[in-house]
């Protein structure tokens, strides 16, 4: 479970320091964003947060998440958390996969609450 901890960890402090680098530790290089505008499913490859994070501005009102749920089957795990980024809070969650010794990311998906 500290693996899997240590992915999310990564892109919260990614999100935290906006700093795309620290992120991109948990990901896997082809990792996607997913999610629902206006009733219309919307996927892209992960820069698109890397993006995001690299931008000038930190959020406002902080970064927190706490985790939900979480989900293991040998090395394949699916993790929900509850996020603040600044004053918007988010349900996201992620499929992990193990990679050698390490967890990555290889899917985020979140619903804007």
């Amino acid at each position: 479970m500290a693996g899997i901890v240590k992915a999310i960890e990564y892109y919260i402090d990614g999100g935290r320091k906006g700093d795309s680098q620290i992120a991109r530790k948990g990901f896997a290089e082809n990792a996607t964003m997913s999610w629902s505008e206006n009733g219309k499913l919307k996927s892209v490859p992960i820069q698109e947060l890397y993006d995001l994070y690299d931008q000038p501005q930190k959020p406002d009102g902080g970064v927190s998440y706490k985790i939900s749920s979480c989900s293991v089957a040998e090395d394949v795990a699916i993790v929900r958390i509850e996020s603040k980024f600044g004053y918007n809070e988010f349900s996201d969650m992620f499929t992990l996969v193990k990679d050698g010794d390490g967890w990555k990311i290889i899917s985020k998906v979140y619903h804007k609450k």
